[in-house]
Order: C-alpha cells, then sequence, then structure tokens
C-alpha cells in the first residue's frame, strides 16, 4: 500500500511538471497515467484499457451534447446576437452613471446563456461594447475590468460545457446540474451590478451616464434582443419542462442561431465553415483531455491517494466544513495556472472521492456527519462552487485569461490598470461563495423544486 502511494504521488508530482513545462495537459494525463497504471499493475492492464477506455468514454451519450453546445456558441460568436444584448441592455441601463459597463454584464450574461464558453464570451463582448465604453469616456480600468469579469459569467450560467464536463465525471444529471446553476448565475449578476454601482459612486468619472435614448431607439433596441431571449427560452426552457434532454436541446439551438445568424446575412459560407472547424478542434480537444483524465483517474484510484487523504483528513481532524474550503483554495490557485476545463477534468476525479468519503463514509453514523446532505446534492453543491471558483483564476494573475483576452482588445490600457479593474469584481466573487457556502439552499432549491 505504501509503495502504490508513493507511485501515486511520483505521478502526481510528475504531472505538474509536465505541465510546467507547458507540454499539452492531455498527452501529460495520458503519459502519467498510462506509466502510472503500469507501474502499479503491469502493461497487460494498461494495453487492456487503451483497447476499449477511449470507445468507452467516448461513446458516452451525454458527451454528444458537448459538440452541439460548441457549435452553438460558434455560430452565436459570428451571429451578431452579442450586438443585440448589448443595445438591448444600454437601452435599459444606460441612462445612469455606470449604466453601459452595467449593461456589458447584462449583455455578457445573455451571451453566456447561448455560448457557454468563458473566453468566447470575454472575445466577443468586448469587440462590441469596448468602443461604446471608450466612446462614453470610462476609464481603462473600469471598462476593461468589467469585460474580464463578465466573460466568466459564460462557464456557469447554462448552457455551459465545463458544467457539462463536471456533471459526467461525478455521474450527475445534466439537467439537474444546469437548474442547480441558475440561481448562482443570477446572484453573479446582481453582485456585479452593485459592484459597478459602488465603483462609480467611489469615483463618479470613472463610469458616466451615457443619456436616454430616445423613444424609437429604444424600442428597436428592445425589439432586437427579442430573438435572442427566444432562443434562450425555447432551449433551456424546453429541457427544463422535459420536452427533450440536453443533446436534442442543444441542436434546436444550433438551429435557432443558425437560422438567426442567416436571416440577418452573418453566416455565409465562410463563416459556417470556420465555424463547423473550431468546433471539431475544440470538440477533439476536449475528448483527448477526458481520455487523459480517466486514465488519471483509474492511476490515482489504483494507487489509492483519494482514499488516504481522505483517512488522512479524518485522521487530522478536520470538519467537513473546513476540507471544503481548502479545496475550494486549491482550485483558485490552480485557476491561476491552467484552463478551467483541464482544471475540472483534473482535479474533481481526485477531489470528489474525498468529499464523498467525508460526507458518508469514514464519518457515517457520527452526530453532525459530513455536510448534512445526501451524496446526490453534495455533488450538485460542490459543483456549483468549485465552477465558481474556477471561474476565479480566469481573472487572477498570473495568468488571468479574460484578462489577457480584453488586453489584447484594450492595447490602449495598461494590464496592470485591467488587473485594478477586476479587483472588485474578484471581491464580489468570493461573497458569492460565501453566501453559497453559508445556504446550500440557494443552489439546492430549484432542482428540489423542479424535480419534486
Amino acid at each position: 500500500m505504501a509503495e502504490a502511494l508513493s507511485v501515486g504521488l511520483a505521478g502526481l508530482a510528475a504531472l505538474v511538471v509536465l505541465i510546467a513545462l507547458r507540454m499539452p495537459i492531455a498527452y501529460a494525463m495520458i503519459l502519467v497515467g498510462g506509466l502510472g497504471i503500469t507501474a502499479l499493475n503491469g502493461p497487460a492492464l494498461m494495453l487492456n484499457q487503451l483497447k476499449t477506455l477511449a470507445y468507452g468514454q467516448f461513446s458516452i451519450y451525454d458527451l454528444s451534447v458537448v459538440p452541439m453546445f460548441v457549435l452553438m456558441g460558434a455560430f452565436a460568436a459570428r451571429a451578431g446576437l452579442s450586438a443585440a444584448l448589448f443595445r438591448a441592455g444600454n437601452a435599459w441601463l444606460g441612462w445612469m452613471r455606470g449604466g453601459t459597463a452595467m449593461a456589458a454584464i447584462a449583455a455578457c450574461a445573455g451571451f453566456g446563456a447561448v455560448c457557454g464558453s468563458s473566453l468566447a464570451t470575454a472575445s466577443t463582448m468586448g469587440k462590441v461594447a469596448l468602443p461604446e465604453l471608450k466612446r462614453y469616456n470610462y476609464s481603462g480600468a473600469l471598462a476593461t475590468g468589467t469585460l474580464a469579469a463578465g466573460g466568466v459569467l459564460g462557464i456557469l450560467i447554462p448552457p455551459s460545457v465545463v458544467l457539462i464536463i463536471y456533471a459526467i465525471i461525478v455521474e450527475a444529471n445534466i439537467v439537474t446540474m444546469f437548474m442547480a446553476a441558475m440561481l448562482p448565475g443570477a446572484l453573479a449578476v446582481v453582485l456585479f451590478l452593485l459592484t459597478i454601482a459602488a465603483y462609480v459612486t467611489i469615483r463618479p468619472k470613472a463610469g458616466p451616464a451615457a443619456g436616454a435614448l430616445d423613444g424609437a431607439e429604444f424600442r428597436a433596441a428592445t425589439l432586437g434582443v427579442m430573438p435572442v431571449l427566444g432562443i434562450f427560452a425555447i432551449v433551456l426552457g424546453g429541457i427544463y419542462a422535459g420536452f427533450y434532454n440536453p443533446t436534442p436541446g442543444a441542436a434546436v439551438g444550433v438551429a435557432l442561431v443558425w437560422l438567426y445568424g442567416t436571416l440577418r446575412g452573418r453566416l455565409r459560407l465562410g463563416e459556417l465553415r470556420d465555424s463547423l472547424l473550431e468546433t471539431a478542434s475544440i470538440t477533439g480537444m476536449i475528448y483527448l483531455i477526458l481520455l487523459g483524465a480517466e486514465l488519471m483517474k483509474i492511476f490515482m484510484s489504483r494507487a489509492g491517494l483519494p482514499q488516504a487523504t481522505a483517512e488522512w483528513i479524518v485522521a487530522a481532524g478536520m470538519e467537513p466544513m473546513t476540507v471544503m474550503l481548502l479545496l475550494l483554495l486549491a482550485l483558485i490557485l490552480l485557476g491561476c495556472l491552467m484552463d478551467s476545463l483541464s482544471m475540472i477534468l483534473l482535479v474533481i476525479p481526485f477531489f470528489w472521492p474525498v468529499l464523498v468519503e467525508i460526507n458518508g463514509g469514514l464519518y457515517q453514523g457520527a452526530e453532525g456527519a459530513g455536510f448534512g446532505m445526501s451524496t446526490e446534492d453534495l455533488k450538485i453543491w460542490f459543483g456549483i462552487l468549485a465552477l465558481i471558483v474556477v471561474e476565479l483564476g480566469l481573472i487572477t494573475p498570473p495568468v488571468g485569461m479574460n484578462v489577457f483576452v480584453i488586453s489584447s482588445l484594450a492595447k490602449d490600457t495598461p494590464m496592470l490598470d485591467t488587473f485594478k479593474g477586476v479587483a472588485p469584481f474578484f471581491g464580489a466573487e468570493l461573497v458569492r461563495v460565501g453566501i453559497l457556502l453559508a445556504f446550500p439552499a440557494l443552489t439546492l432549491w430549484l432542482p428540489h423544486l423542479l424535480s419534486g
């Protein structure tokens, strides 16, 4: 047992080194997982895994939703949805101080609901909103910080590819996870809007009011966003109502976004080809990382590392909530070093068994055992918390991918100013984590209501 643990720890260290050396994470996990299984159980088991594992992973029906939502996001980025969302948000909110920045947050939330990718949300909305924010003389820090923070909404607000992958890893229901994300996602929007309001109260010149539109412009902007809201309602409303499961729902979304873009003349043959190539590239990357993550999961399980970690935590006398906080802190730190999808695939297979053991295994029978909830509820609660702290990695130095994306668009704003501008939103996210930790019912209420 001790020898197996040593092999597991050595494999974990080797994986970190390979990632630090910039080896693609999929290849690093496949290499370390494969060699680790071979070291523990011999080459015969490893060859047997290679014979069946890829087909077993990629033939999972739930995974078919991934390319559909990726394609819907690719179409959405080219179809002009972002501009319609921002115009409507600015029509409703632009008249107040900081209103154009608030409109950008609302538009990011709406676009994230159709796109499901944080980087795509930040990039697309940055191209649309940055010129307007500059036109109204917003400070560079507030303008770029708002858009970098707004981009993170794409990872949690359904449909989210990362949320789907998490559900598959822990064997949770995708629709249930979508339901659970709704209130925490809405809470993020509210907190971000309050953050902007507080920012411009302290620094009024940072976000001047844009002025109200006349009646005709207001009506045109509002009517222009109705098709986008309709797509969102049809896709997610149909899934929640049980008319179709996520894969057909995503296919309906793809068809509707394609129709919207085609009617607007934005999705011609060239854009269609680029969208399909982008979808194939991203889906292939996700599937390869999934294969590597499964090999790592098998390796770690055979090495006994998750079980040993749970036993060590219990022996140390740590409270379950303390363990949860430590795991979330680890996710924040890891988020500074790697992208969100890779982190979910790499870390969740290791963290999740630890939480299961603490919740219902080693603590079973003790008064006040575990987290006071079923394993199914723990899947939902931890998943939402994990995705929120993974979001933080997108706006945290030294990586902060959303910050780099926005900085590449706002070349006249120093990156340091963007990090300063995003800092209040980071604080708002920490407040959201604290609220959801203190009140799990905010995450669990809607799934219980709609499934009951």
